[in-house]
């Protein structure tokens, strides 16, 4: 089969993602030797019929909410079966943005590798935890990913998340590392490839916003807050007292996504109708016009 870019993402991210659909054919040098496609969480009951029941995560319980900004993340387990486990497939967040050439990534020797991705930094990584945000994949070597059966695992206890996310759940000889730039946390630098704005905090598309994702309830350095972080949740909501989005302080990131957005403004991608849809919905900031008409073009 073609090799695919698989974007999953739900409604909350899907500006992020037509703009990261957008980059991957744009600079690549070779974009007619593979699709891109998006993953919807909309398409996917299994995940709208979990809502409000605990799933294990982190060693705690907490409940499934298919509104929370990252309600797609059960789907990077999802393109081995949507590429029949034939061929090669690279799997992303719907923050990531191609820089250079994802040509280079899906065409690569993975050697006897069924994975190949980046490990996670700070606590994460010295836990084993790999980055599974990008992954490139040999879908034939991956045929006991089920991706419902999986996500019902979680409810039933069989399965952490942070272990199936982190891929603790994989034989650790079967996935081979990849250079850091092929997952840049929010990095951008000449050596680039795909920039991921990864701290959800300052994505730049959301500033000024109030925070609409669910932090997670246990903190390795400081076990109190995540104590609290459960109270508050039980006591007055998922987001509540979370506060808002704050800007990036990379200027160049915010440049950059916005120079894309308006590029996918020009060629019908995205709509100004779109936008101003996303923008009464909160997930895309109320000034993202303002910020279009004063970024400079970006050179082809």
């Amino acid at each position: 089969m073609k090799a695919t870019v698989f974007i999953h993402t739900n409604h909350r991210q899907m500006i992020g993602a037509l703009v990261a659909q957008h980059t991957m054919k744009r600079n690549s040098k070779n974009p007619d030797k593979f699709d891109v496609q998006i993953i919807h969480t909309k398409d996917y009951p299994f995940l709208k019929e979990k809502e409000g029941q605990e799933f294990l995560r982190d060693g705690y319980t907490r409940p499934w909410r298919y509104e929370d900004l990252q309600s797609f993340t059960p789907l990077r387990f999802m393109p081995p079966e949507l590429m029949n486990y034939e061929g090669r497939a690279v799997i992303m967040d719907p923050d990531i943005f191609a820089v250079g050439d994802i040509w280079e990534l899906l065409s690569r020797d993975m050697g006897d590798h069924a994975i190949m991705c980046r490990a996670r930094s700070g606590a994460k990584g010295r836990e084993g935890c790999m980055a599974s945000s990008v992954m490139l994949l040999d879908c034939a070597k991956l045929t006991h990913w089920k991706c419902e059966e999986q996500f019902n695992k979680l409810f039933t206890g069989e399965l952490d998340y942070m272990d199936w996310i982190c891929l603790r759940t994989e034989s650790r000889d079967s996935i081979g590392l990849l250079e850091p730039y092929w997952n840049d946390f929010d990095r951008l630098k000449e050596d680039t490839r795909l920039l991921h704005n990864t701290r959800r905090l300052t994505q730049p598309w959301k500033t000024g916003l109030p925070i609409d994702f669910t932090p997670a309830d246990k903190s390795r350095r400081f076990p109190i807050i995540g104590w609290l972080m459960r109270w508050r949740r039980k006591l007055f909501g998922e987001h509540a007292l979370l506060g808002r989005y704050l800007r990036h302080p990379d200027r160049n990131q915010e440049r950059f996504f916005f120079a894309m957005l308006k590029e996918c403004m020009d060629e019908g991608i995205v709509t100004e109708e779109m936008i101003r849809q996303e923008m009464e919905r909160n997930h895309v900031r109320h000034d993202a016009f303002e910020v279009m008409e004063r970024t400079p073009k970006m050179a082809a």
